[in-house]
């Protein structure tokens, strides 16, 4: 059974404009799956939808076989332990510590009142600080996070998703504010997240270069539509057109060498 399952899902916003229309996939457990397309194609909103951020209007979404819009509050909060999300932007409390914000990932798990006052266990803290060294910020430990630069932030974002102990991770264009470099250490931590601890990644991207080279699979979007849903390698320069239009052209010059090569 897959992991995630999106059957006929429709996201209007207006009557003039379809965010999703009629989109349907699944992913499985340990999947790489990067999702692409032209600003406005409907990629954000098909995470939010996802992890029901965003209701949807019609079709059917299920992760680990349940039903996401048949949940109550309650057990829709429990679902959510199981998914990590990571921002374009972050979305971390910049006046407090990375171990602070990390430990936020952990919310979910506890009662209002235990969250208020930051009621963590020896446990739950020494997971954190594990995760911390992983992904190399354990010199940033007690920083506040507004001391950061981009490319650690967006590390004590997945962090903060990794103490969930979550099966999926959902990455909303998690590089597209990074340079080149923090991009790559982002990317890589990606994928060794999906591959050494079985976890499944779901990310947009806008970057094709960077979907070719980690993904297991590429679902390219356009107009709220899946145009493409396959392997890198068979992804070419006609359906990049596809996916992304006019915006193809300035792509076009990597995808050739790839091809050539």
């Amino acid at each position: 059974m897959a992991l995630l399952e999106l059957n006929h899902v429709t996201k209007n916003y207006n009557s003039q404009f379809c965010a999703l229309d009629n989109v349907s996939f699944s992913v499985d457990e340990g999947e790489f799956v990067s999702i692409i397309g032209p600003s406005g194609a409907g990629k954000s909103t098909l995470l939010r939808c996802i992890n029901r951020m965003v209701e949807i209007d019609k079709g059917q979404i299920s992760i680990d076989g349940v039903i996401t819009s048949s949940l109550s509050k309650k057990m829709l909060r429990k679902l959510r332990t199981k998914i990590g999300m990571i921002f374009q932007h972050y979305n971390l409390v910049d006046r407090l510590t990375v171990i602070e914000n990390v430990l936020h990932g952990r919310l979910g798990y506890k009662s209002t009142l235990a969250g208020i006052f930051g009621k963590y266990s020896q446990t739950e803290k020494a997971q954190a600080f594990r995760i911390i060294k992983i992904l190399g910020l354990e010199e940033q430990v007690y920083k506040r996070c507004d001391q950061l630069s981009g490319g650690q932030k967006q590390r004590v974002g997945i962090a903060r998703a990794l103490v969930q102990n979550p099966k999926i991770i959902l990455c909303d264009e998690p590089i597209a504010s990074l340079d080149p470099n923090s991009a790559k250490i982002i990317m890589d931590h990606l994928r060794t997240i999906c591959k050494e601890m079985g976890i499944t990644v779901i990310v947009n991207l806008h970057q094709v270069e960077a979907a070719l080279k980690y993904s297991d699979r590429i679902i390219g979007i356009n107009r709220g539509k899946v145009v493409f849903d396959g392997f890198p390698e068979n992804l070419t320069p006609l359906q990049i057109r596809e996916i992304y239009g006019s915006e193809s052209d300035d792509l076009m010059p990597d995808l050739g060498e790839r091809h050539a090569g």
